[in-house]
């Protein structure tokens, strides 16, 4: 028979220990560290040219850009509760090389250094840099793409979608939010929280909302994302976005043979603008709507088959990575953010391939 346990009364006041040791050796986190270190590397004169050689000592950039990680990683809802977090993770301090003993930032460090970060498009470079991490180390199809766009909620209520000329704000003689049976058109209405959000629905019959849209590439064979980018939802047609990501992939030095699209790309000026870069494009068919497309053909399914995987990409970026709404108001801020988590959904990937790389499938 066991004897009963006794609690203390007091915890140690000090002791001493060593956070390495705390952290499992085959913890996927360490692969992504490691990853990420590399990418950091490549970074470094980019934070050169950020910051100034004299003045007020500031929070290094890297651990920054590796808290925004972390909050997508472990699905944070913001800098004030990552902060808090921060204060008693060792885990997360491990991963910032952030002493125990060491204060943690202030969550208010965010938004101080949001506008540099802006201004140099760090979040852009650190999701290229993640991209060619994954190219150096053969995880990218160099040939066969897929194509997808989805909806992210913007942080704006319906209420504040008021008619174009309106003075009177919320709680001032707001009759315009009484909208039942008014038709509110983007034309003619704007949001007075974010005037860069649009009204969209995902589909005939759903529910119109505040939202951007994020276009994604995907490259096929291990269903990385190599491109994200958000516009406004009432902007650029998708198919068109499409043809014009296809094009910076070829100036970055890629050679796309193949792109796999959905129904919603089944158009003209999509199969056009892809054939006159010398890209086979194989959107799923549309009844009713024949653009010479050879559906039967054996890679046209195998494309079919395998830009499903983009779903998994943009789930994952709306639940783990808690991307379904936005934090952050406009274009600009929401498309950075949403580099960092789609990089983040990118390192896990990576990680995985690092420690038990797959047998390579068609490209």
């Amino acid at each position: 028979m066991d004897m009963r346990g006794e609690k203390q009364s007091q915890v140690s006041v000090a002791c001493l220990i060593n956070v390495e040791t705390m952290i499992p050796a085959d913890h996927p986190i360490r692969t992504i560290k490691c990853l990420l270190g590399q990418v950091l590397a490549e970074m470094d004169g980019h934070f050169e040219e950020m910051y100034a050689a004299n003045g007020r000592p500031s929070i290094p950039p890297e651990r920054l850009l590796l808290a925004k990680v972390l909050m997508a990683l472990y699905s944070i809802r913001s800098e004030r509760q990552f902060c808090e977090r921060l204060q008693y993770d060792l885990l997360f301090r491990w991963f910032l090389d952030l002493n125990p003993d060491e204060p943690a930032f202030d969550h208010s460090t965010f938004s101080q250094n949001q506008a540099r970060l802006l201004q140099h498009k760090a979040a852009d470079l650190f999701f290229a840099e993640v991209v060619w991490l994954a190219q150096r180390n053969g995880w990218i199809s160099d040939q066969h793409f897929s194509v997808d766009v989805t909806l992210i909620e913007a942080w704006a209520s319906l209420k504040s979608f008021k008619p174009t000329g309106t003075d009177d704000g919320p709680g001032g003689s707001n009759g315009w939010t009484d909208f039942k049976g008014e038709p509110r058109r983007n034309d003619t209405h704007v949001s007075t929280t974010d005037p860069e959000a649009k009204l969209a629905c995902k589909g005939p019959g759903r529910e119109a909302k505040l939202a951007f849209s994020g276009h994604a590439t995907m490259e096929n064979r291990h269903g990385l994302c190599v491109l994200f980018e958000v516009h406004p939802a009432a902007g650029a047609p998708e198919a068109q976005v499409a043809v014009r990501q296809i094009a910076e992939l070829q100036q970055r030095g890629f050679s796309p043979r193949t792109v796999g699209a959905d129904r919603g790309y089944c158009s003209r000026g999509f199969v056009e603008g892809l054939r006159r870069q010398g890209v086979v494009p194989h959107p799923a068919p549309l009844p009713g709507r024949p653009l010479a497309v050879k559906i039967r053909s054996q890679a046209h399914r195998l494309s079919q088959r395998s830009r499903r995987k983009i779903e998994e990409i943009f789930g994952w970026a709306k639940t783990t990575g808690c991307f379904r709404k936005s934090r952050y108001l406009g274009v600009e801020r929401t498309h950075a953010a949403a580099q960092y988590v789609v990089a983040a959904c990118n390192l896990i990937r990576m990680a995985k391939l690092a420690l038990s790389p797959p047998a390579l499938a068609r490209a």
